[in-house]
């Protein structure tokens, strides 16, 4: 059984990837970016090309008073939420040494990639739990944190500690939802061509091709997307909590 899925962050990047795998799964989709602007109406019309009711859901996740009156318009639009994929990240202002990362860095990755996932997650479960569920609709929250949150980027400290935040928070959701049959996954992808990666991605497609990963290569949006869609769509049954790796085997430890 499909569903109705929010995905935040994806008017592009591994967020829009994700609309799209979900919607071949055949969910609805709400799409989300900060502003109501071009990138987020082509997203829109990417998605209804593939056939499912789509609707734009532009809101910055950072102001969590919007939360609860946007869950509800995007219900009123498609019908009741089952999927939240807390996609929305930023990077650090400026890349370099730990010793000079500003407060208004920290700040910034720590209410975005934290701060507003956690409370949209919270907004989201009391939404699923104030009603009836149907027992064979599966319900779930993926939160797309990063190999950062365990492993060091020292010239992106404060990146590394919100995502680190992250997965902590994915944890403390899963077992405080798990008796209510709703799953929560930490999806942590490691080298992925993206916009916000663009700047050092073919720095690190070449240690890619030389061992860095298992798989000599860097990920694309589309394979983020279907791991995401396979959790979202319960195809990893009695499974939650889990923090998985998309990195091509990057963290696994060798000598």
């Amino acid at each position: 059984m499909s569903g109705v899925a929010l995905v935040t962050g994806s008017s592009r990047g591994i967020g829009l990837a994700t609309a799209e795998a979900l919607a071949r799964e055949g969910f609805s989709i709400a799409l989300n970016g900060p502003v109501a602007d071009d990138e987020l109406s082509r997203a829109v019309d990417r998605i209804t090309a593939i056939g499912v009711p789509v609707v734009a859901a532009p809101f910055d996740v950072s102001d969590i008073a919007r939360h609860d009156s946007e869950l509800a318009r995007i219900e009123a639009a498609l019908g009741p939420l089952t999927t939240l994929v807390n996609n929305a990240g930023v990077g650090v202002l400026s890349r370099g040494d730990l010793l000079d990362v500003t407060e208004a860095s920290w700040d910034r990755c720590l209410t975005i990639n934290t701060k507003a996932m956690f409370f949209l997650s919270q907004a989201f479960a009391r939404r699923l739990l104030s009603r009836p569920r149907p027992a064979a609709q599966f319900h779930s929250i993926v939160n797309v944190t990063s190999s950062n949150a365990v492993a060091v980027a020292v010239q992106r400290s404060e990146y590394c500690a919100s995502k680190a935040a992250a997965a902590m928070v994915s944890k403390t959701l899963a077992v405080r939802l798990g008796p209510e049959n709703i799953a929560v996954y930490d999806v942590q992808p490691g080298l992925i061509a993206t916009d916000m990666t663009a700047p050092v991605i073919e720095m690190y497609r070449k240690r890619a091709e030389e061992g860095l990963t298992l798989f000599p290569r860097v990920g694309q949006p589309e394979d983020m997307g279907a791991i995401i869609a396979s959790l979202a769509s319960g195809k990893l049954p009695y499974t939650t909590g889990q923090a998985i790796s998309a990195d091509a085997g990057m963290l696994v430890p060798r000598f």
